[in-house]
């Protein structure tokens, strides 16, 4: 009996559920959820062949180190990387003298020894990036209400992280005039930009890299345009938000081989220790 009560149970959920889903399909089809300039402009990230793609993928030093000028000259005045401490710049080719050099450049949040009062300090190697803003608050007073996210893990944050940065960056445009013609009420805010890599289609940043040398590279760099410029922040945004992206896939093909090796090793020893079983 109780056999049949759960058989009959699980068959009125069953149907409940198929029910349900019928229904909703019928309703989608009935009355499709209306277009939206979000839906219709928003676009994917445009795809860039990073040396850190793929199993054998690694970093380019070079690259990082001109991500990290930009990031320095260019986007720290807004966004912090307060999960990056300024001795993990040694990955990126920095010798012990620059790490402190660059360190020492930076003030970073301490308290005075006599008085107890919170003061500040030149940055140590030990020391993590300090933030822009005292808090939240003094973030979107200077940021139109906006407040500018970290950029420590922002590569991983985003889906198609290291691309989607790069064409964000690089995407700013004046409003299509088939978006304002189909959707007169999408014009953008005043106080905001359009950019069609955004969730929203505008936000309240404005565009970072607007013009060729903007940040002046070393002799022998790439010559240093917008689209570099991104790429190679976008390349460093990548680094921060998974510095151990290298030993991971290292490790992954060492693993990878030694499955390979132990599987065969295991099909010769079954072979050896079956071969006069079928006799």
């Amino acid at each position: 009996m109780v056999r049949i009560l759960g058989a009959l149970v699980g068959i009125f959920f069953a149907g409940m559920m198929l029910l349900s889903f019928l229904w909703g399909a019928i309703a989608y089809v009935g009355s499709p959820p209306a277009a939206t300039a979000e839906h219709e402009f928003h676009e994917h990230p445009t795809k860039v062949a990073w040396t850190f793609d793929g199993p054998f993928g690694y970093y380019d030093k070079a690259q990082l180190q001109r991500g990290f000028q930009v990031y320095t000259e260019v986007c720290s005045a807004c966004h912090s990387l307060h999960q990056v401490a300024f001795r993990s710049l040694a990955a990126l080719g920095y010798n012990e003298a620059e790490i402190k050099a660059i360190a020492k450049a930076r003030q970073v949040p301490s308290v005075d020894p006599n008085t107890g009062e919170p003061a500040t300090r030149p940055g140590m190697p030990a020391d993590h990036f300090p933030a822009v803003y005292p808090n939240d608050v003094a973030a979107a007073a200077a940021n139109n209400n906006a407040i500018p996210p970290d950029l420590s893990l922002m590569a991983k944050a985003r889906h198609d992280g290291a691309n989607y940065i790069h064409s964000l960056l690089t995407g700013f445009r004046n409003q299509p005039a088939e978006l304002l013609k189909k959707f007169p009420d999408s014009r953008t805010p005043e106080g905001l930009h359009y950019n069609p890599y955004f969730a929203n289609l505008n936000l309240a940043m404005a565009p970072p890299l607007t013009a060729e040398g903007q940040v002046t590279y070393g002799e022998g760099q790439p010559k240093p345009t917008v689209d570099q410029m991104s790429q190679d922040v976008a390349a460093f945004l990548m680094w921060t938000a998974e510095p151990n992206m290298e030993a991971r896939k290292a490790t992954g093909r060492a693993v990878i081989i030694f499955l390979l090796f132990a599987t065969v090793l295991a099909y010769l020893s079954y072979r050896n220790i079956w071969a006069g079983k079928a006799h």
